[in-house]
């Protein structure tokens, strides 16, 4: 008997910087008999009328956000009522920024965002940040990557994805990562982010309704995940 579950990918068609997709494609091995629905930007979105269980934006540049931010702006109400009811989201790279009250441009601009947080994006397009960063979410250890042009302020004390155990959170000096409301997570580290955390994707799955979730090439993607974290958890190891 299948899953019926339905995973939606927002906007793939330029989303999709640093080969994160992959977060989908390994998400949709681990569940075969998963429906994986491509919404593009002139597209309603499936969770508009309930029909995803699992959506899922990736990275873009800063012209595509606002693109995204426009694209979604009609469905507000209903991205809340799924976020509420407990759908689960995953925004990866800067597509978290679009769920913040606005972006900063350099010269003081600001972008409009969808509001669901209290916190704000601001960009420096003259100097990139490229990081390694290691976190820990309940009783998971993550690991990942960073490379952006900007960083989010304000207060995510209280809706925070992870606590960095090394490396930087929302911007340098914050030990608290990425942003979540219920099930949905955001978080500026990439990797790709679900490939390089098994343990994380195991807990997604339980999020959706697997009662005993088995990840796709487990001894191979298991191995690689503890190699990674020895290394990360290393003290020599330098982080930026």
């Amino acid at each position: 008997m299948g899953t019926g579950i339905k995973i939606e990918v927002l906007y793939g068609e330029f989303a999709n910087l640093f080969g994160e997709l992959q977060n989908v494609n390994y998400l949709k091995s681990c569940i075969p008999d998963a429906e994986v629905i491509y919404t593009g930007l002139h597209d309603k979105p499936a969770f508009a009328d309930g029909g995803a269980d699992f959506v899922y934006m990736g990275s873009m540049t800063e012209n595509q956000q606002e693109l995204a931010i426009e694209a979604l702006m009609p469905y507000k109400e209903e991205l809340a009522a799924q976020i509420d009811a407990g759908t689960v989201f995953l925004f990866t790279g800067n597509a978290m920024e679009i769920m913040e009250m606005y972006i900063e441009n350099e010269d003081g601009s600001k972008i409009t965002g969808l509001g669901f947080f209290d916190t704000y994006a601001k960009r420096d397009m003259m100097h990139r940040y490229n990081s390694l960063i290691l976190g820990k979410y309940e009783d998971i250890k993550l690991v990942g990557f960073k490379a952006q042009f900007s960083h989010s302020y304000g207060d995510n004390s209280n809706s925070y994805f992870y606590d960095v155990i090394r490396g930087d959170g929302l911007h340098p000096g914050v030990q608290t990562e990425g942003l979540k409301r219920n099930n949905f997570f955001g978080t500026y580290t990439v990797g790709p982010f679900l490939v390089l955390n098994p343990l994380f994707v195991k807990y997604l799955m339980t999020l959706l309704g697997i009662k005993e979730p088995k990840l796709a090439y487990e001894e191979v993607i298991m191995k690689a995940y503890r190699q990674r974290l020895s290394e990360f958890e290393d003290e020599k190891l330098r982080y930026e």
